[in-house]
């Protein structure tokens, strides 16, 4: 029997605010460590993290539009009165670091050295994707401080370790690990509920990665996307990463297109993820592997955005 992965929220937290068909939430996980979450955790819905300090305040990631990177920072506001000294970006995509721009000049921004490349390069090329959604008057903001492999950040009683760990979803992903109470944000590196996605990383790397964060014994996983979870997280984005190089080495000895593979799989336990287009974009990068390529090698992003697309029947739904 395959184990159940955490999937029920709580309920609404009292002054939760619902917006559509998804609804922003406040979880707190230790003595002033919260995770903010975006719900479902579709698209552009993405997970945050708050830690409060004796003196000063900690975001983890922000969020796609304007309107919701003002709720976050308003959220971050009522909490404590500690000015937000730092922010963290997980990696350079715009659901994660769009919302840079709203904390006052006063906020260093922390990130990989390729997530300040990759943001200044791609821009607000995010918004694209979606023209209808109302992303407001985002200006970029880039990492002012930048680093190669780990760095840890004492914050306010709270010892904070940023460590690089892509490829993985993308080239410059990092986690913040609180070892103080075990709380874990691991961005786009682990998802729950939700399709993982590695198009833009490796599949390899994302199982390796797995396999550290797993060595640090977390007791609360923080994901990109989707409710908070335990080490049972690990467990279920590793499985669903097997099956795709199971489908890309079957694919390709079939001589199917990774489009044509994904049609054909089986989805078994992973057919209620959300975003399940990402199957396409997955074995992309894993046809790619397959074949011997390099871990976060650059792949043409946009032809496999349009099969999924293709395969998805029409532009997946983004709720941001």
């Amino acid at each position: 029997m395959t184990e159940e992965v955490r999937m029920e929220t709580k309920p609404v937290a009292e002054g939760a605010i619902v917006a559509g068909k998804t609804e922003e939430k406040l979880e707190e996980l230790g003595d002033g460590v919260y995770a903010y979450l975006q719900l479902d955790g579709g698209w552009c819905l993405n997970n945050s993290g708050i830690i409060v300090g004796s003196d000063s305040t900690t975001v983890v990631d922000t969020a796609a539009t304007m309107r919701r990177a003002t709720l976050l920072r308003d959220t971050v506001t009522r909490l404590s009165a500690r000015p937000v000294t730092t922010l963290v970006n997980t990696h350079h995509h715009g659901d994660h670091c769009f919302g840079n721009c709203v904390f006052g000049p006063e906020t260093s921004i922390v990130a990989h050295d390729l997530a300040r490349a990759e943001l200044a390069a791609g821009g607000l090329a995010l918004q694209k994707m979606w023209p209808d959604v109302e992303w407001g008057e985002v200006r970029l903001r880039l990492p002012d401080v930048t680093f190669p492999q780990q760095i840890t950040v004492h914050q306010g009683g709270h010892r904070i370790e940023l460590i690089h760990v892509g490829p993985a979803h993308t080239t410059n992903d990092i986690v913040a690990w609180l070892p103080g109470s075990r709380v874990l944000f691991a961005g786009d590196v682990v998802m729950n509920g939700v399709a993982p996605f590695t198009l833009m990383g490796s599949v390899q790397g994302t199982l390796a990665a797995i396999e550290r964060l797993r060595a640090l014994e977390p007791d609360s996983i923080v994901p990109g996307h989707g409710p908070v979870g335990g080490p049972e997280l690990l467990d279920h984005n590793a499985r669903y990463l097997r099956w795709i190089q199971r489908l890309a080495v079957a694919g390709k000895a079939a001589g199917l297109t990774p489009l044509e593979a994904a049609r054909r799989a089986d989805f078994g336990e992973f057919g209620g993820l959300l975003d399940s287009e990402r199957v396409v974009g997955n074995l992309v990068r894993a046809y790619a592997e397959v074949h011997g390529g390099e871990r976060g090698e650059p792949l043409d992003v946009m032809a496999a955005f349009g099969r999924m697309i293709e395969f998805h029947g029409s532009t997946p739904t983004c709720l941001a």
